[in-house]
């Protein structure tokens, strides 16, 4: 069970102690990383609002289909 702790505290202790990257992020690459992460959370949204809205939807033609006659 030591062992098991002495690397976790070295693994969380090595990924909180990092160096600066030095890294410079232009303002295209910047706007195409938003908008990557932004289609992927508005496909996710679509695809479930899809996936509830299609049934009900024809639940609701058929209640008014049988409704009617």
């Amino acid at each position: 069970m030591t062992r098991i702790t002495n690397a976790l505290a070295f693994f969380v202790a090595l990924f909180t102690i990092a160096a600066p990257a030095q890294a410079y992020v232009g303002p295209g690459m910047g706007l195409g990383a938003i908008g990557a992460v932004l289609g992927a959370i508005g496909a996710i949204v679509l695809a479930i609002l899809g996936l509830v809205w299609y049934p009900v939807k024809r639940a609701l033609k058929r209640r008014k289909a049988g409704g009617e006659a």
